[in-house]
């Protein structure tokens, strides 16, 4: 049988591994009789621990979320996950990474030695391809506009645009969504009627909290994470281009990614793509190994350089 203070521990450990556990299960596994484990359990509350419990048949223990931030038991695979994210900070928003740090300092002092080993030659081999420097952000700005897409609260926002131009914007803010290092916000402009994609990094401090509002039809396909990737990626490069697939528009989308254009059906056996790329040589090239046919609608330069492709991979082949 475990001594009491260890005993302890292991309830804690059981109680914060699933929502509830029945009196019979936790005596079985702890080995105590039910009045050792009633005495345990408020031992765990006078420590601190919400644990609620409620009686008859389908009774039995669970740990409530507190004041404070309790001490988590972890087993050795999940302190090495979370070291090993920890490790990988976030340099995107600032004060993610002081606090990821502080809190892998003191995951290190009480890893076990054979588990430091283990965490450390995992740190040794694992390497990192440098990224583009992201715009910084506020985490309090992150937290405001989480909390505003969860209560369903109109933001009053002074934006920056592209070209540095600041607007007032109210909006119905829908989701966060995080590509490519960059943060958006997907939500709907009360006063373009229509949904829009904000930077955040433009967004300025403070944030006004208006009013609740009733949610919205999303965008079509429903999927936030689509709508921010196709409102940001293609539309920024300088080369645009229209291309008629003559191919049904699942199977196209099978193949190209909605951060690599906007496609849209025509009729049931032909789509459209609307497309950009820092190159027109770059667009030849992945529509080309898209492996479906096409024509191009515009501009006549793409078909251009397509025909010097075609004579590239003809002199290749050959």
């Amino acid at each position: 049988m475990l001594q009491s203070s260890a005993r302890l521990l292991r309830l804690l450990t059981l109680l914060q591994s699933r929502a509830t556990w029945t009196g019979g299960e936790l005596t079985s596994r702890l080995e105590v009789t039910a009045r050792t484990l009633r005495r345990d359990v408020d031992r765990l509350r006078t420590l601190g621990y919400p644990v609620h419990s409620t009686t008859g048949p389908a009774g039995g223990y669970a740990l409530g979320p507190g004041a404070s931030l309790p001490p988590l038991m972890l087993d050795n695979q999940e302190g090495l996950a979370v070291a090993i994210a920890l490790h990988g900070g976030s340099a995107d928003v600032s004060g993610v990474a002081e606090a990821g740090q502080r809190a892998l300092a003191k995951l290190d002092q009480v890893l076990p030695a054979r588990l430091r080993k283990r965490l450390e030659s995992l740190r040794a081999a694992i390497v990192r391809v440098p990224a583009p420097a992201a715009p910084k952000i506020e985490l309090g700005v992150v937290e405001t506009l989480a909390a505003a897409c969860f209560e369903r609260r109109v933001l009053h926002l002074r934006y920056r645009d592209q070209q540095g131009r600041a607007t007032r914007r109210t909006v119905e803010p829908q989701r966060l969504v995080l590509a490519e290092r960059r943060w958006y916000l997907a939500a709907w402009d009360r006063g373009r009627e229509a949904w829009r994609t904000f930077r955040v990094d433009r967004i300025a401090t403070p944030v006004e909290l208006g009013g609740g509002f009733v949610p919205r039809p999303a965008p079509e396909g429903g999927d936030f994470a689509e709508y921010v990737a196709r409102s940001t990626s293609w539309t920024r490069h300088p080369h645009r281009a229209r291309v008629l697939f003559h191919a049904p528009l699942a199977v196209v989308r099978a193949k190209i990614p909605p951060a690599y254009g906007a496609l849209t059906a025509v009729g049931k056996r032909q789509c459209r793509l609307e497309t950009g790329g820092s190159s027109l040589d770059g667009i030849a090239v992945w529509l080309a190994v898209t492996g479906h046919p096409f024509e191009v609608e515009s501009p006549p330069e793409l078909a251009a350089h397509l025909k010097v492709l075609a004579r590239r991979l003809s002199r290749a082949a050959a």
